[in-house]
């Protein structure tokens, strides 16, 4: 590729990019060019007297970190009524690598109880999630957060949103470090510059806000002169940000917890041989949604764009988003996602747009080893002679319900310890900075909350993710979150009655097309088409790194075991040693599968729950009548607590 001796910067020569035709911009291109950067109409109809916004106000207030929704259980009963709908906001935090400090998760409990529905929910993107909070609420809720030196800026919206990175806070490993560092670097670097954030939720009032890192700064002020900066008070989003939103993830080698293949901008930290960071493989245009009965809609894989020297990181992520603001498709929003764009030009010529932004020639990727997925569940030592313990959530969902305290039990612990949180992308929480002389009080909180240890929680809803769906999402076409437990339970069920019952596989449920739970990307996933129907996808990869494939269009939600049973007898007779479902249904192919659909079903074992697998041992008569009354008195079995106490001894 020939150089320019007389530049010099060194811009590569490329034919000029040709511009795609003017189309008519969607509404929603029109809404923001009015907006004044974030502000109208959101600000004046954030003062009316109402229990709503306007679809106007509602797309401004997205890029806030808010949607609009309403308890769609009982939309018809209060229309029987003659009442409107019961409008609420759900509120999404801004927890870049999914790290929230003690204070700020002490502040979103009290937050839920006082103006949500009492309950948090952790987001597959590593955010919390507050649902419930009413209009005229909303302005104090999100003031409390910004008052903690927080945000919910930019936590939806056509902008670059959470970033991921693993969540495992280890302190001995450096390349976990530089993932965590600069996924908050980069979301600095590509964050709003709009003063409209403030000005509404605390009248423009200077609050204290965490320190820019120096060379961030400096690189959001510099100008390139190569087309990245296109305005005054948005340098590199412009008026109308960006085309649609914008997703990234910075992981390490072998470490897929963060589905680093669906992420628009993904980032694989890539160091020497002393564990210095060198810079990062770099990849571009993964995303997971799509429509039903649209076709020119889909799911992609991200593709390698090259490698990127840690000194010019920041330079090539701007021109990367600085290409997609240019030539995103501003028109229709379905085609508006990065993904797109990378598939139709193909990724040759995507990367010889963006070196046009870049001024420079991308090198090819490093050689990575392959990636596996990794939950981080249980505890684990971080590298300092502090632990960390990684509790499984089912679906997110911080809540206190009956004898299951969950909300109550990561309170109790957060102020007695002043734990950090690590929320991870498969919705689980990791305390961190666990002193080993807590542990055992830990375990005992945690028991008589009604807290799983890992080695009890079902395998299959381990790997399971499910987005809320109903009752307040409004895109929602059936359940998703409600079900996913009672359908995990079935297929566990049915493994144990084929003798499978040391399988286990990702399930991964939605209730529209979206994709919010990544469930093309699962060995089965259910993509909800019609109330109480689904989609089935099989085929995906438990190491998260190969697309899932429609299998079928429409499958009743009770009838999904019976739809599964010929395939998972052919996977008992045919896998090869240590293969999982989805890599069995990759190999044999879709034809063979339906083959199976007519085949002849053997007798089952009778349906029993799997027994966990428990010793006996001998103790005294007197130990044994201590840990007796003390299980009476904490309310424990006396198993657990002998657990609890042989663990704490071995400890």
């Amino acid at each position: 590729m020939a150089i320019n001796t007389h530049n010099p910067i060194g811009i590569p020569e490329f034919p000029p990019v040709a511009q795609p035709k003017v189309k008519e911009p969607s509404k929603v291109e029109v809404i923001k060019e009015h907006s004044d950067y974030l502000r109208e109409p959101l600000a004046t109809e954030l003062e009316q007297d109402t229990t709503h916004f306007t679809e106007a106000a509602i797309q401004v207030l997205k890029f806030h970190g808010a949607y609009q929704q309403d308890n769609r259980d009982i939309r018809q009963e209060r229309s029987q009524a003659g009442l409107g709908r019961d409008f609420r906001m759900m509120l999404r935090t801004r927890q870049t690598a999914g790290i929230v400090p003690p204070e700020l998760y002490l502040i979103l409990d009290r937050l839920a109880d006082a103006y949500g529905y009492g309950n948090l929910r952790v987001t597959t993107r590593q955010a919390f999630q507050l649902h419930g909070i009413l209009k005229d609420n909303l302005k104090t809720v999100i003031g409390t957060i910004v008052r903690s030196m927080q945000s919910t800026l930019a936590a939806c919206g056509d902008v670059e949103r959470n970033i991921m990175a693993p969540a495992a806070p280890y302190r001995d490993r450096a390349e976990y470090r530089y993932a965590q560092e600069y996924s908050f670097k980069i979301a600095d670097l590509l964050a709003p510059h709009t003063s409209s954030y403030l000005d509404i939720w605390v009248d423009g009032e200077a609050v204290p806000l965490p320190e820019l890192d120096a060379d961030v700064r400096k690189a959001r002020q510099m100008s390139s002169g190569r087309g990245v900066r296109v305005d005054s008070k948005e340098p590199l989003l412009g008026k109308h940000y960006l085309p649609r939103k914008f997703k990234s993830a910075i992981t390490v080698p072998g470490d897929n917890s963060v589905d680093i293949y669906t992420q628009d901008l993904g980032f694989i930290v890539m160091t020497d041989d002393l564990g210095q960071l060198e810079g990062f493989n770099v990849l571009v245009g993964g995303g997971m949604g799509r429509t039903h009965k649209k076709e020119q809609t889909f799911p992609l894989l991200a593709k390698e764009l090259g490698f990127v020297p840690v000194d010019l990181v920041y330079e090539l992520a701007q021109a990367i988003v600085a290409v997609q603001r240019d030539h995103g498709d501003r028109s229709d929003r379905r085609h508006a996602r990065m993904k797109y764009l990378v598939n139709d030009w193909g990724i040759d010529k995507f990367r010889q747009v963006v070196e046009q932004y870049y001024g420079r020639e991308i090198a090819p990727c490093r050689p990575m080893p392959p990636f596996e997925y990794k939950d981080y569940l249980g505890w684990h030592e971080q590298g300092d002679g502090k632990w960390f313990l990684g509790i499984s959530i089912e679906n997110g969902r911080v809540k206190d319900e009956g004898k299951f305290q969950l909300k109550t039990a990561l309170r109790t612990l957060v102020e007695r310890y002043e734990l950090p949180m690590h929320l991870t992308p498969h919705q689980n929480i990791i305390l961190a900075e666990i002193d080993p002389s807590w542990r055992a009080d830990i375990n005992s909180t945690l028991r008589r909350c009604g807290i799983l240890q890992v080695d009890r929680v079902s395998p299959l809803l381990r790997l399971a993710m499910a987005c809320p769906a109903l009752p307040t999402c409004g895109l929602a076409r059936t359940e998703s979150e409600r079900v996913i437990g009672s359908v995990a339970e079935r297929i566990e069920k049915l493994l144990y009655q084929l003798d499978l019952a040391d399988q286990t596989f990702q399930i991964r449920m939605t209730g529209c097309p979206n994709g919010c739970a990544r469930p093309y990307m699962a060995e089965l996933g259910l993509v909800g088409n019609t109330p109480g129907h689904y989609q089935v996808w099989l085929a995906g990869s438990p190491r998260n790194d190969r697309l899932a494939r429609l299998f079928t269009e429409k499958v009743h939600i009770d009838a999904l075991t019976t739809f599964l049973l010929p395939m998972l007898q052919d996977f008992k007779r045919v896998r090869r040693p240590s293969e999982n479902f989805g890599d069995y249904c990759d190999r044999v192919g879709f034809d063979y599968l339906r083959t199976l659909e007519a085949s002849e079903i053997e007798p089952l074992k009778p349906a029993k729950p799997p027994r966990r697998s428990t010793k006996s041992v001998q103790i005294r008569q007197s130990a044994y009548d201590r840990l007796k009354a003390e299980a009476q008195a904490q309310g424990v079995s006396l198993a657990d607590l002998a657990s609890q106490a042989i663990e704490a001894f071995l400890n």
